[in-house]
């Protein structure tokens, strides 16, 4: 983020949180209704006793006190409240034969009564997502990304997310979360997004008033760090560890998670858009984004005459068609695409050396054909000892699950509080 921006940023916070926040659309009490993400592994006792349904379940009372490290006492209270708040069922008919007594009845995660509602606001277009407690995605939408007037776009934004809740009629939703790029506030919920002209949008407070529901608001590489932070590791990070993830797509950026929590300034997530990056092939400015996006492809391959200047068939998709066919100029884009990928990914890896290193984003996923040259630039650029690349488990769903994650991150931190939050607005959804 740059100093004016950071500066109009810091101006702006008294106005937005003034009883007529922003426009005066706004009063104070819906901004209460604004909530920080919750990009970290769970640590409270009734946090990690959900985590541990969650991920284990049906499981246990005695069970769960082994995974967490809490006494049954603990475990027992926990599960006690997170029964009442309808967040765990008892599963009677899985009980251990001859055990007496309830803590032998095994619990999971009460998924089926519930949803949470995702929205990834992407440079073309926007994905509307519903999630189960389990984090699983239960159905996405996709529709063009509003253009014209800010306001307008926004309300059309809150109209379609409140549509498509109307359809849910047998799941209660609880939250809704939203990834974006841009520079976002996540306290009051308000983003700067240059590329699609918005400043000091309010987001969160359109969405809160539309929907009725909490609303959290994260950068969208955040989300999807905080999506395999949460949702696609196979063992829990430790207290010490660290996680780089890197994107690309039409835009390019990266996240770092630290002991177990997806670092966010308070200022905005840094840029790598602008890194060095050379390529005659696919042109650019010299900088990253503009070598490697979706757009710089495009551009290439329009001039390289391997798709039309326009129409339907003028997409990214058909240059990877065309590559996986045979056409030679079509694959020496894309692994060019690929290799100053793998350069850049390198020259981030030895200025953060992190423990794990994971890539995400249809640059990476969308041609997994490319990930060899990807892998072979990353070796060759980087000067530290070997270190895998990981490419993120959720392939070409990954805004969706990022944008899943900022919807459930309030409830796996504190899932009592969350939903007393929850009870608290009363969503009145209707077509």
């Amino acid at each position: 983020m740059t100093h004016s921006l950071a500066a109009r940023s810091h101006a702006t916070q008294a106005k937005r949180t003034a009883p007529t926040a922003g426009t005066g659309r706004y009063p104070q009490a819906l901004l209460h209704h604004i909530v920080a993400p919750a990009l970290r592994v769970p640590e409270a006792a009734a946090a990690s006793v959900f985590a541990a349904a969650r991920q284990r379940g049906p499981i246990a009372r005695d069970v769960i006190a082994q995974v967490t490290g809490l006494s049954i006492a603990t475990v027992n209270r926990q599960v006690t409240a997170l029964l009442d708040a309808r967040l765990l069922r008892e599963r009677a008919d899985l009980a251990v034969s001859g055990a007496i007594g309830r803590p032998r009845v095994p619990v999971e995660v009460n998924h089926e009564p519930f949803l949470t509602l995702g929205v990834h606001i992407g440079a073309r277009t926007t994905s509307i997502v519903a999630t189960d407690l389990l984090g699983r995605t239960l159905d996405v939408v996709e529709t063009p990304t509003p253009r014209g007037v800010q306001a307008g776009a926004l309300d059309a934004i809150a109209g379609s997310a409140r549509r498509y809740l109307s359809r849910w009629h047998r799941r209660r939703p609880l939250w809704a979360g939203v990834a974006a790029g841009g520079v976002v506030d996540s306290t009051t919920g308000y983003l700067d997004h240059p590329r699609l002209g918005w400043s000091d949008a309010p987001v969160g407070p359109v969405l809160a008033e539309s929907l009725g529901l909490p609303v959290s608001i994260a950068s969208h590489v955040d989300a999807m760090a905080g999506a395999e932070l949460l949702l696609g590791v196979r063992r829990p990070p430790g207290r010490t560890s660290t996680s780089l993830y890197v994107y690309a797509r039409e835009t390019v950026g990266y996240a770092l998670a630290i002991g177990g929590q997806v670092h966010s300034p308070t200022s905005g997530p840094g840029t790598i858009a602008a890194l060095p990056a050379q390529s005659e092939l696919l042109g650019g400015s010299g900088e990253l984004e503009s070598t490697v996006s979706d757009e710089a492809v495009l551009v290439a391959a329009r001039k390289a005459r391997i798709i039309p200047a326009d129409g339907p068939a003028s997409t990214v998709t058909a240059v990877l068609r065309a590559a996986r066919q045979g056409n030679e100029q079509a694959a020496a884009l894309v692994a060019e695409r690929a290799r100053v990928l793998g350069e850049a990914v390198a020259l981030l890896r030895d200025m953060l050396n992190p423990d794990d290193l994971v890539v995400g984003g249809q640059a990476f996923t969308e041609y997994p054909e490319g990930m060899s040259t990807v892998e072979s630039a990353f070796a060759a650029r980087s000067v530290l000892p070997h270190r895998d690349i990981r490419v993120t488990a959720f392939g070409n769903r990954v805004q969706e699950a990022g944008a899943g994650i900022v919807s459930l991150g309030g409830l796996y931190a504190d899932p009592i509080g969350a939903m007393r939050r929850a009870q608290s607005r009363r969503p009145e959804v209707s077509a």
